[in-house]
C-alpha cells in the first residue's frame, strides 16, 4: 500500500474549461512578453506529493506576428501541465516563470496559479517561490513584476464555445 495520495482524474468538462483558459493564458503571456527569445517554465506540486516541471523555448516577433517553438513536444508538455494546474483538482500549487534572453542582462517574471488563473508575482514572491534555473551557475537577471493578464469570464467562454 502506497503512502502517497492518489490523483483523482477531473471530469471532462472541467478539463475542457481549463484547456480553454490555458490556451488563452498562454496567448496572453506570449503577448505580454513581447519580441524576443523566451524560456517559459512551469513548476507544479501535485496533490500526490510529487513535483512536475515543463519548459518550452519560444521566439516571438510582433512585426510581423510570429511564434516559433523550439521543441513542439516540450511545448505540449508545458501546455498540458498548465491545463491541469488551472483546473486545480490534481495540483496544490504552481508557478509559471518566463525568462527573456536580453542584452546586457536577461530578465524574468512569474505568475502563480490561483483560482483557475495566472496571477502576477512581484519580484520578492518570485525569488521566494522558485530558484531560477536550478543547477546552473548564477546569472544576473532583472526580475520584474509580471503583467496582470485579463481573466476571461466563464460566461464569455460559454458563449464562445457553446
Amino acid at each position: 500500500m502506497s503512502a502517497r495520495p492518489q490523483l483523482v482524474r477531473p471530469d471532462d468538462a472541467a478539463i475542457a474549461a481549463a484547456m480553454s483558459r490555458a490556451l488563452t493564458a498562454l496567448a496572453l503571456v506570449i503577448l505580454a512578453l513581447g519580441d524576443g527569445e523566451h524560456t517559459v517554465n512551469l513548476v507544479a506540486e501535485r496533490t500526490d506529493d510529487t513535483c512536475v516541471r515543463g519548459q518550452a523555448d519560444l521566439s516571438v516577433g510582433t512585426g510581423p506576428v510570429r511564434l516559433s517553438v523550439l521543441d513542439e513536444d516540450d511545448y505540449a508538455v508545458l501546455r498540458t501541465l498548465l491545463v491541469f494546474a488551472l483546473e486545480g483538482s490534481t495540483v496544490r500549487s504552481a508557478v509559471l516563470v518566463a525568462t527573456t534572453a536580453a542584452e546586457p542582462r536577461p530578465r524574468a517574471c512569474g505568475w502563480t496559479v490561483r483560482g483557475g488563473w495566472l496571477h502576477p508575482m512581484d519580484p520578492a514572491e518570485l525569488r521566494q517561490a522558485v530558484p531560477l534555473c536550478p543547477g546552473v551557475p548564477a546569472v544576473r537577471r532583472e526580475i520584474y513584476r509580471a503583467p496582470a493578464l485579463p481573466q476571461p469570464h466563464d460566461s464569455d467562454e460559454e458563449t464562445r464555445h457553446g
